[in-house]
């Protein structure tokens, strides 16, 4: 048996046997190449506002902290979103719990739509790509099955590359295998949409199956940072918060209170006036974490630390991501880390100060969603989600017509 053989039949049993996940992952996948869009889309009365005039003046981010406390006393942010573009909401993040999005005019404060068939259609999309729609205990399985096909799919992606090439090359030969014929019907439809189809796909389709996989396995999360002579940095437990800032804040005068928000978002413009998003990172808790009765207490000042009293040591730095004008790749940004008291920027990281392997990594992530190169980018590989549907369905009616229709052909 020829080389080649030997990768056709190989091909064609990896198809078979994970053709089912493939055509799941491919069909959710094309769902959700725009995802944040649409959900922005979906929510737009209360994630956008109407300025009542140009150049408005906008309520302090104190004034619109102060309403979200009398709006939910019980909610706790985990973080403050406030855009440059003037129609957008100031939004206060409860994290699994949702958000609250408060008019930058007015102060009114809006949640989030209790019933949205986009977003629970997009979240349901969202668990069949990652765990096959399981649940509960089983979603380790269902990941785990995602993970072991998604690599069968690089195989068939890279394979089919292989067997595409052809022997001779003629344009004839090349157009029969390259461009799709809408004439055609029947098995050479099905022979030529699945060359066509997946000559054009296959190279997208393996940047998004190789991106995939340190999102699947840890191991091929520390291989991002080995292929650059980096330790891998520890994995958290689930639930784990996020590491404090490793800086020494200068202790202040006695009685010193922290800046409130607004004085530390007028520090950050200063500091980065082309800034399109500004993120204050806070330490709220989740409801399901949240004390009741006699200790339930409203939001704590900026630098104030949420943590016990046993855990707490002074005063933390306040955390700030910043996304700015062309920043490049285009999901970069840089954390500020600011001294509460006085809103000084006691450290700096930009992307390129990031290591050589958290780069990589971020670059994986966003390539394998698209957003690394914005828009186009989430289009292509949505196009080609819709191709590997294509390539999944044509595999299986050749294979179909290779082992059955023969047989009954000859019957």
């Amino acid at each position: 048996m020829s080389f080649r053989k030997v990768f056709f039949w190989l091909h064609l049993v990896a198809g078979l046997v994970a053709g089912l996940s493939i055509g799941i992952m491919c069909f959710t996948g094309t769902t959700l190449a725009f995802e944040s869009e649409l959900v922005s889309w979906s929510e737009r009365s209360v994630r956008r506002v109407t300025p009542p005039q140009p150049d408005a003046p906008r309520l302090s981010l104190d004034v619109l902290q102060k309403n979200v406390r009398e709006y939910d006393e019980e909610a706790k942010p985990t973080g403050i979103i406030v855009s440059a573009d003037p129609a957008a909401a100031v939004v206060f993040s409860l994290g699994r719990d949702g958000a609250l999005y408060v008019n930058p005019y007015t102060g009114e404060v809006k949640e989030s739509p209790e019933s949205n068939w986009v977003h629970d259609f997009l979240h349901l999309m969202e668990d069949w790509h990652r765990v096959l729609g399981r649940s509960g205990d089983s979603r380790p399985i269902g990941k785990a099955i995602n993970g072991a096909c998604n690599l069968a799919f690089f195989f068939l992606a890279a394979s089919g590359l292989y067997l595409w090439w052809p022997r001779s090359w003629s344009w004839r030969g090349f157009k029969a295998i390259a461009v799709i014929n809408l004439k055609s019907s029947g098995k050479a439809r099905d022979f030529n949409w699945h060359n066509a189809i997946g000559l054009w796909c296959a190279p997208v389709l393996i940047v998004l199956t190789l991106t995939a996989v340190p999102i699947s396995y840890r191991w091929g999360s520390n291989l991002v940072y080995q292929l650059v002579g980096e330790e891998p940095p520890v994995q958290q437990g689930p639930g784990a918060a996020p590491a404090a800032p490793s800086v020494d804040i200068p202790k202040p005068p006695e009685g010193t209170r922290p800046l409130g928000y607004a004085a530390l978002l007028a520090a950050v413009r200063q500091t980065a006036p082309d800034a399109e998003l500004i993120t204050f990172r806070l330490g709220g808790l989740n409801r399901a974490q949240r004390p009741s009765g006699a200790n339930a207490s409203n939001a704590r000042p900026a630098g104030e630390s949420a943590q016990p009293p046993a855990q707490r040591r002074g005063p933390q730095p306040v955390s700030v991501t910043v996304k700015q004008l062309g920043a490049w790749p285009r999901t970069a940004t840089t954390t500020l880390t600011l001294n509460p008291y006085t809103g000084e920027v006691l450290k700096r990281e930009t992307f390129s100060d990031l290591s050589a392997g958290r780069r990589l990594r971020t670059w994986t992530r966003f390539l394998h969603t698209g957003q690394a190169l914005g828009w186009v980018g989430q289009a292509i590989a949505g196009l080609a989600c819709l191709g590997g549907c294509f390539l999944v369905y044509t595999g299986f009616a050749l294979a179909w017509r290779r082992f059955f229709f023969k047989k009954k052909s000859a019957a």
